[in-house]
């Protein structure tokens, strides 16, 4: 690790949702104040329910959002100060459907090749050089480079797209689901390949997963996001061994295992996720809390720190209705 590279800073971000023609527009708090710091060379994971705001964290990050208020950082620096092309040397995205990703009308070269082209690198000469040695890189074989995306696999195109963002060697990447669009004999292949390229080139990842296995495996510290929040953070050894938040607990417990005699597991959750347009009270994740006690519904709890990162949580906050509890 040699420091921080991308940093949030209480980033919330807030949309207007119509409520009606007659009755204007309802607030929709989609992140809501979120800190984090990204070191350089660590993957982050990034997890939670769908709706919780991962997305629209990571297009923040990338300069595609501009928050509500808070700050986002990158070496420092406030995004503002970037130029845009400048932010996407920097960081670029990894898309979840590599199906819908790239332009069926163009070739692979050529789909590779356009970051080198927007982003005006004044070398024009050397870009299919360099487009052919990044495809051997991602294990793409040179025959593909007039190959169009409806005559290459799944993997292969997902392959292209992981080219197309390391062309112009960013630092940091953020791979929004880049495997669940994959059959699952490929998924593997290219969380290796994922792995391998961090190793090789230096990058660091904002993995975004559904996925607890392939979180598990790839990355180094996981934030547990709930209704726009990160109710959680901890390595990774941590979190899947000891994890402090309720509803980081109940994420774990529903986990399929492959013992079909075990069935389908019940995280206590119930089936409906809370409403975004009219959160609960207090700690919003208290409607489905087992351990929630009488001010949860009232006081919004704060980030308690423990040995390994920090749960918002009012179980831990001696301050606030109990004794912390042992970290």
């Amino acid at each position: 690790m040699s420091g921080v590279i991308v940093e949030t800073r209480d980033v919330h971000l807030t949309f207007g949702i119509s409520a009606g023609i007659f009755r204007g527009k309802r607030p929709l708090r989609a992140v809501n104040g979120v800190s984090l710091a990204i070191e350089q060379g660590e993957v982050l994971g990034l997890v939670g329910e769908s709706g919780c705001g991962k997305t629209t964290l990571a297009r923040m990050m990338l300069g595609l959002l501009q928050p509500t208020s808070g700050t986002i950082l990158i070496k420092g620096r406030p995004i503002q100060e970037f130029e845009r092309l400048e932010v996407a040397r920097l960081l670029q995205p990894i898309f979840q459907d590599p199906y819908s990703s790239l332009n069926p009308r163009k070739s692979v070269g050529t789909i590779i090749s356009l970051p080198l082209r927007v982003q005006s690198d004044p070398r024009p000469e050397t870009w299919r050089q360099r487009v052919e040695e990044i495809m051997a890189l991602v294990g793409l074989p040179g025959r593909h480079y007039n190959s169009y995306p409806n005559q290459l696999s799944g993997g292969q195109r997902q392959r292209v797209a992981i080219a197309r963002a390391l062309i112009n060697r960013p630092q940091v990447v953020i791979c929004d689901e880049p495997t669940s669009a994959l059959d699952v004999s490929v998924q593997s292949q290219i969380l290796n390949l994922l792995q391998d390229l961090r190793r090789e080139l230096g990058l660091t990842y904002v993995l975004i997963s559904h996925n607890l296995a392939v979180v598990e495996h790839m990355a180094t510290r996981v934030a547990v996001m709930y209704l726009g929040r990160i109710v959680e953070a901890a390595d990774t050894d941590s979190l899947f061994n000891s994890p402090r938040h309720p509803y980081t607990q109940a994420l774990l417990q529903s986990v399929l295992t492959p013992d079909p005699s075990l069935g389908v597991p019940d995280a206590q959750l119930g089936a409906a996720y809370p409403n975004p347009l009219e959160p609960p009270s207090g700690c919003t994740f208290h409607p489905r809390c087992p351990h929630a006690m009488p001010h949860c519904s009232e006081v919004a709890p704060r980030a308690v720190p423990t040995a390994v990162g920090h749960a918002e949580c009012h179980l831990y906050d001696e301050d606030q209705g109990r004794p912390r509890l042992a970290s």
